[in-house]
């Protein structure tokens, strides 16, 4: 894959995630809400996959990412994640309470990214606004 190829790819990444950001935070509320798990994984593909449960389809109003709920239970479970691992997982987790955590899976490879929950534009820092 050529450079601007994969540059083009992580912008449409980046315009479906913004687009999904208030149906992901929804799920997320869902999935602590009920106590699923306090460890909510979001995966972005575009491939069949046989885990998590289906949250947005890809589609012409949708966008070329389909998302899958899932957690960090799963990932331990299906060994995507070690076991020793974990307790490192979770403090990075943890460091990054007002993202989503995403696990994107793209001819790329995979990679999980924390995406902020909100436009950070909009977010106030302090005595600086």
């Amino acid at each position: 894959m050529k450079n601007s190829e994969s540059i083009e790819g992580y912008l449409q990444l980046e315009d479906d995630l913004r687009r999904y950001r208030k149906a992901l935070n929804q799920a997320l509320e869902i999935m602590l809400d009920q106590e699923i798990s306090l460890y909510p994984i979001f995966i972005l593909h575009q491939q069949e996959l046989e885990m998590g449960v289906p949250v947005i389809e890809a589609g012409e109003n949708t966008g070329l990412w389909s998302v899958h709920a899932s957690s960090l239970e799963e990932f331990v479970t299906k060994n995507l994640l070690h076991q020793e691992k974990l307790e490192e997982f979770k403090k990075l987790y943890k460091e990054h309470n007002h993202h989503l955590c995403i696990f994107v899976l793209s001819e790329l490879g995979a990679q999980f990214i924390f995406y902020p929950r909100e436009e950070e534009i909009y977010k106030s820092y302090g005595s600086l606004n």
